[in-house]
């Protein structure tokens, strides 16, 4: 009878340990989309003042409407993307434009002058900062996710209910622009 009785202790144990372990992975999966909704916020932010900045450099810049067009291509597909994965592509290819756009605007004295395209690059600037940030946060948590999803025993439930190692907000194209140290000029 206590052999019984132990065996059953036992199970219980272990159905309320699984039950903990499922309830954390639960948590740390809607952290992490949390984390990803406060990007989503900054981000339809600055896919607000686009048309803005767009229309502000037009008149300059004849001759870089490649440019233009690029940006409000990667902008139209970062609003159409649905899933977190899309976002974050989609996200990564918009950032590639604008900083394709800031090194354009390098050639337009002129449109640097204009207090109202001054205006709207320190508004996106201050964005990407708070974007650069929130990418941060969601990080942390994707990390928190996968590691819970991967290390023993939480692996076991992980496996059982589905949950997978999720992808990094990661810098894609901008890595090596970010890495490559400033250049000094005197």
């Amino acid at each position: 009878m206590i052999i019984v009785l132990v065996i059953l202790g036992i199970l219980v144990l272990l159905v309320f340990m699984a039950i903990s372990l499922y309830n954390r992975l639960v948590k740390l999966r809607n952290n992490r989309e949390q984390a990803f909704a406060d990007v989503d916020v900054q981000q339809k932010q600055r896919h607000d003042m686009i048309p803005q900045l767009v229309d502000a450099v037009k008149g300059y810049m004849q001759h870089e409407r490649g440019v233009l067009t690029e940006i409000t291509e990667a902008r139209a597909n970062a609003m159409k993307a649905t899933t977190i994965n899309e976002k974050i592509v989609a996200e990564t290819r918009l950032s590639t434009a604008l900083d394709g756009l800031k090194v354009a605007v390098e050639a337009y004295p002129d449109l640097k002058a204009s207090q109202n395209f001054l205006d709207l690059q320190n508004e996106i600037s201050d964005i990407e900062n708070k974007i650069a940030a929130a990418r941060r946060f969601f990080n942390s948590a994707t990390k928190e996710l996968n590691v819970a999803t991967e290390v023993f025993p939480s692996n076991l439930i992980a496996v059982l209910f589905n949950f997978k190692r999720e992808p990094m907000f990661e810098l894609g194209d901008q890595r090596a622009a970010v890495e490559e140290p400033p250049k000094i000029q005197f």
